[in-house]
């Protein structure tokens, strides 16, 4: 069956779309881009789009051509793989960028002709697609760590005619062999800028890469390097990507942290735990980028409370339980276990928060500096 979907009407429907996300046209050389890359030469031909229930379903292009047509020219992240967990779970694993992400990120890169880019996570190719048309394929080199990607984007991006260097490679490692590079943007997120990137990124030379912490996944680093090999800069409101892989974090609440012998210490308090982990991103950033390695989930399903939120952390050693009984909404228990008081730090820093005005995530400012064969950040704000 063919699709009444002509590509050239689907990609003007689009382009409006991008502009309408921006809040502006997009700059004349992306939208030249954008036209010059057809985005469903690098979609593949199941995608799985959200079904009614917050889940994922299959939508075949052999079986469902218009809507697998509306999807791939709709202003919307696809996903394009499923890994499965050892427990047997499937989770997305790869996808495609929201169109409009991707022309925020390219133009947070502020490329120049010459320029040369190392892409970290090639995913579909769309992204280094795209680099190739406004820099040249000879400029640009894109990794990724899964070699099934890898073939797929090789083939995509023989189809648009671009081929620039793709490697299957761990993106923490950069990529020295055509290091140093002008740009350096990532696909994935961090929670700590690799040592390598450091060291293959030029003095001068821009970093552009999506930010996470264990409490929350959103905004993005558009960061200098200096001389000296530090490199700093702003978040900029937007993003959530998946996490890079060399950077995840295999911990579980009941699995790792919890057992029958412990006796929490506790307390009340009187800041309301959707304070600190509801819809105010501003906070929740806030509070990530300060209380490192500490993670939360809502719980509804616990004999105590009505709702519970529950805080741990990364190496397994603390965890809290701050409960909402169903009626007051100005006192809430507190159960706290381990070494560190995760609710009173999360409590100070939100104190901290409020009394610096409930600064927005662009004010959050990142120095990542080079410490041994390693990163370390610090954070400020503007």
């Amino acid at each position: 069956m063919t699709s009444p979907w002509v590509p050239q009407s689907a990609l003007g429907d689009l382009l409006d779309q991008v502009a309408e996300g921006l809040g502006t046209p997009v700059p004349p050389p992306l939208r030249a881009a954008l036209q010059a890359v057809p985005r469903h030469l690098f979609l593949p031909p199941v995608l799985w789009l959200r079904d009614e229930a917050g889940g994922y379903e299959p939508c075949r292009r052999d079986d469902d051509p218009d809507r697998w047509w509306r999807a791939a020219y709709q202003d919307v992240p696809l996903v394009t793989q499923f890994t499965e967990l050892s427990d047997g779970a499937a989770v997305p694993s790869s996808s495609a960028s929201m169109p409009s992400m991707v022309v925020r990120m390219l133009e947070d890169l502020d490329m120049q002709t010459g320029q040369r880019v190392l892409e970290i996570g090639t995913g579909t190719g769309f992204h280094a697609a795209l680099l190739c048309h406004l820099l040249g394929a000879g400029n640009v080199t894109s990794l990724d760590i899964d070699p099934e990607l890898i073939r797929q984007a090789q083939r995509a991006l023989k189809a648009s005619g671009q081929q620039p260097e793709v490697v299957c490679a761990d993106g923490a490692d950069g990529w020295r062999p055509n290091a140093p590079y002008d740009r350096i943007i990532a696909t994935c997120s961090v929670r700590t800028v690799p040592r390598a990137w450091l060291e293959q990124l030029s003095p001068g030379g821009l970093l552009v890469t999506p930010w996470d912490t264990a409490w929350c996944n959103f905004g993005t680093l558009v960061a200098r390097r200096h001389e000296d090999g530090t490199v700093e800069g702003a978040l900029a409101p937007y993003g959530s990507f998946m996490l890079m892989r060399a950077q995840q974090v295999d911990v579980e609440l009941r699995r790792d942290l919890l057992r029958d012998d412990q006796t929490p210490e506790r307390s009340v308090t009187h800041l309301s735990p959707w304070s600190v982990a509801g819809n105010d991103l501003d906070a929740q950033m806030h509070i990530g980028l300060r209380v490192p390695g500490v993670w939360h989930a809502w719980d509804t399903d616990v004999p105590e409370a009505h709702t519970r939120l529950w805080l741990a952390d990364d190496r397994a050693t603390s965890w809290a339980a701050v409960d909402y009984d169903g009626r007051r909404t100005s006192e809430f228990a507190v159960a706290q276990y381990g070494p560190r008081r995760l609710w009173d730090e999360v409590a100070r820093v939100h104190e901290e928060f409020v009394s610096a005005g409930r600064p927005g995530v662009e004010r959050q400012r990142l120095r990542i500096c080079p410490e041994g064969t390693r990163t370390r950040h610090d954070v400020g704000l503007a």
